[in-house]
């Protein structure tokens, strides 16, 4: 696999699991390619470069007068390619990690009150055109955010993962590493409903002679599974059947809301990163701005200094 592609294989991952918008998606790509155009020249890639390539780069850019806004995208766009590079197992280290540049304001992630995932949960149990259907729609939503998985781990779980109604699912993450995750009540409610349909429909499939799918999910097409592009369609239609902008819902936002919510209700920040699979605490911190509100909170309604005469 060459730059340009392994460029694609980001921005498509982009789209389908952050629901990144067009604009940003041609902004990464005209920077990362400026990038791998000035590593080729240097007779290096993606997977050779070293820190120092990268900071010798981001020197030039300066020589060259282009304005700290600029470099501090381009900084932005080599460090989210190279996070992708190393989940998806490409790179078994980071050299961006440890580079600071110009710097932009850290934006908060996008999330969704606790009241607006009740509506989408209320949505995907009236979707669809089959009781199937509906039980699958409600099945992915509660365990989406029930665990926190990506998409990708969502949509390609093996069906083994979810037999004998477990109390925690062993999930294969980015760069093929596990992690267990509890399965809430709710979760596997909607599990036991929707595998009684599955395994209908493979039963079915296996006397016409197909060979039975490995996946919970599984699909015709040719991955063998739903597809996250279809999910996330999925998702957006739940939104708009719940009354709520589909801007706002994507798969993603459905993992942040997970993480924000158990920080929200006291739960650990390395509990967080454990079950989002982050490999580094710094990823998770930036759900650092709830846990300051609920410590802020605890403050003014407990300490006798904070309380009125």
């Amino acid at each position: 696999m060459n730059d340009h592609r392994r460029i694609s294989a980001f921005l498509d991952a982009q789209a389908a699991e952050k629901d990144a918008a067009e604009n940003t998606l041609l902004g990464y790509g005209r920077d990362l390619k400026d990038v791998a155009e000035w590593l080729a020249g240097k007779g290096k890639d993606f997977l050779s470069a070293s820190q120092d390539d990268l900071e010798a780069y981001l020197i030039d850019c300066d020589t060259l007068g282009l304005a700290k806004a600029t470099r501090a995208r381009r900084l932005s766009s080599v460090k989210q390619l190279y996070r992708f590079l190393y989940e998806e197992g490409q790179r078994s280290d980071d050299p961006a990690i440890q580079i600071s540049g110009p710097g932009k304001s850290k934006r908060l992630p996008k999330t969704l009150s606790e009241e607006e995932v009740s509506r989408l949960m209320e949505a995907a149990a009236q979707s669809g055109r089959t009781e199937a259907e509906r039980d699958r729609n409600i099945c992915m939503m509660e365990m989406l955010y029930g665990t926190g998985m990506r998409v990708t781990e969502l949509v390609s779980l093996p069906v083994a993962a979810a037999r004998g109604d477990p109390q925690v699912l062993l999930i294969r993450g980015k760069g093929n590493k596990e992690r267990m995750v509890p399965l809430s009540e709710p979760a596997r409610d909607a599990l036991i409903l929707w595998l009684d349909h599955r395994d209908a429909a493979e039963d079915v499939a296996e006397a016409k002679g197909k060979a039975p799918s490995p996946f919970l999910f599984p699909s015709r097409g040719k991955e063998g599974h739903m597809t996250r592009v279809r999910f996330y369609t999925l998702i957006k239609e739940l939104a708009v059947l719940a009354g709520i902008s589909p801007a706002k819902v994507t798969p993603h936002t459905m993992r942040h809301a997970f993480a924000t919510h158990l920080l929200a209700h006291g739960a650990d920040l390395r509990a967080i990163q454990t079950l989002l699979g982050h490999a580094d605490l710094g990823t998770t911190e930036i759900y650092t701005h709830v846990l300051e509100e609920r410590l802020r909170a605890l403050v003014f309604e407990h300490h006798p200094l904070a309380k009125d005469d």
